[in-house]
């Protein structure tokens, strides 16, 4: 294996261990903050000797040792400086020397627990879907602000505010009763909702998707509803998930490149996902209460039982957007929704309704106003303005197959 995909092996066994690692760290010790930062730096010594010396046979084990010698040495700090010598000699027994049997430290799969424990009643919940964000998803500053469409500096310091919460709340940092999950899983449900969509379509980089993210919160998902079966929220995501990851390998090309979905090979996709999240679909809609996530799986189901694009019952579309726009306030919804009138009634009056949404600070710089409006301005037959809006939309995303698909439709028009 070469230097290179060694590197790559290393950093995708610790993203998929590193929830993990937390999640025991934090039920151990009980400080969420400290644990975090005990993790982070026992995922930098694993990056730094790995490479080197080789994957240890319990990788888990060995992450969980390094980090609880960081929490000992910052517990023996606290209680140092609060003069509490009694506990810290208590504690002494806790420390594991590097020469100990690692099978003690083997940790079990609790992402979801851990996924739980994060949306913390001390917290509203955008600050626990952004604190979830990171240490379940494995996402960054970044990416997370991204998904709130909020700057960075303005998602660092939530998170920060966020840790400082639980540490001053006094409520314990520990996974939730049956009440309390109730309670908690909208936001849950928002969180997976979000790490899927950064799985699905990468918010930078050089690759379109992250399958091991996508993934990652397709199995949480099935978790949750296992958890939860007659939650018809916790069925249509798992259903949304299934039926747009379905279309997964017609995504992209030979070389990488971003293909439509009105251009994808429709025999590529995965029909056993489709079959499933129809059934979902087709389950929660006849129990009568409707959520945003079942109408957002019917929207996926419809696309994905059109034989070709040309088939695609966009007057269906159209319809359940228009309940999904009354039952969220989400300018994504409204982008979506305005898509679906250019595709029932022509591009004119969704190019209308893209006027309404440029003044929402929400999409105020994102790519994908300007991406939407350069393809309706296409259809409209505005060339010259199509031209400059893909421009735009491909100066404004840091996804580099995207900007490579807009800057190539720019140059094609431009051509024509």
């Amino acid at each position: 294996m070469t230097s290179a995909a060694l590197d790559r092996a290393t950093t995708a066994l610790l993203r998929e261990l590193a929830p993990r690692v937390l999640s025991a760290v934090v039920r151990r010790y009980r400080d969420f903050a400290a644990g975090e930062d005990a993790v982070q730096e026992a995922l930098l010594a694993a990056t730094r000797q790995w490479p080197q010396v080789g994957v240890p046979a319990n990788p888990g084990g060995w992450l969980v040792q390094v980090a609880s010698r960081r929490m000992t040495d910052h517990i023996r700090g606290e209680i140092a400086r609060r003069r509490r010598e009694a506990v810290a000699a208590e504690d002494e027994g806790a420390v594991v020397s590097p020469g100990d049997d690692l099978d003690v430290l083997s940790i079990r799969d609790d992402t979801l627990g851990l996924l739980f424990m994060c949306c913390h009643p001390a917290l509203s919940s955008s600050s626990a879907i952004a604190l979830t964000l990171r240490a379940v998803g494995g996402l960054t500053t970044t990416e997370i602000a991204g998904a709130f469409l909020v700057p960075e500096a303005t998602m660092a310091q939530r998170i920060s505010r966020a840790k400082q919460s639980i540490r001053v709340s006094g409520v314990p940092f520990e996974a939730p009763d049956a009440a309390e999950r109730a309670g908690r899983l909208r936001s849950v449900l928002h969180v997976l909702y979000l790490i899927f969509n950064e799985g699905y379509t990468a918010s930078a980089g050089p690759d379109l998707q992250r399958a091991d993210l996508a993934g990652e919160a397709i199995r949480l998902a099935r978790l949750v509803r296992g958890l939860l079966p007659d939650d018809g929220e916790a069925a249509g995501l798992l259903a949304l998930m299934l039926l747009t990851d379905a279309r997964r390998a017609a995504r992209t090309g030979a070389d990488g490149e971003l293909v439509p979905l009105a251009e994808q090979d429709r025999g590529l996709w995965d029909q056993a996902a489709i079959a499933e999240g129809v059934a979902l679909v087709e389950a929660g809609l006849s129990r009568g209460a409707i959520g945003p996530y079942q109408l957002q799986a019917a929207i996926a189901a419809v696309h994905d039982e059109a034989p070709r694009a040309e088939d695609t019952d966009w007057p269906q579309i159209l319809a359940l957007y228009g309940l999904l726009e009354r039952m969220a306030d989400n300018p994504m919804v409204r982008l979506n929704h305005a898509v679906a009138l250019a595709m029932t009634r022509g591009p004119r009056v969704g190019l209308r309704q893209l006027v309404e949404l440029e003044t929402d600070k929400r999409l105020a710089g994102h790519h994908r106003l300007a991406a939407v409006r350069a393809h309706l301005l296409e259809m409209a037959g505005d060339r010259a303005e199509a031209v400059e809006a893909y421009r735009t939309a491909a100066a404004l995303t840091a996804s580099e197959p995207e900007q490579r698909y807009l800057s190539g439709r720019a140059a094609r028009l431009a051509e024509s």
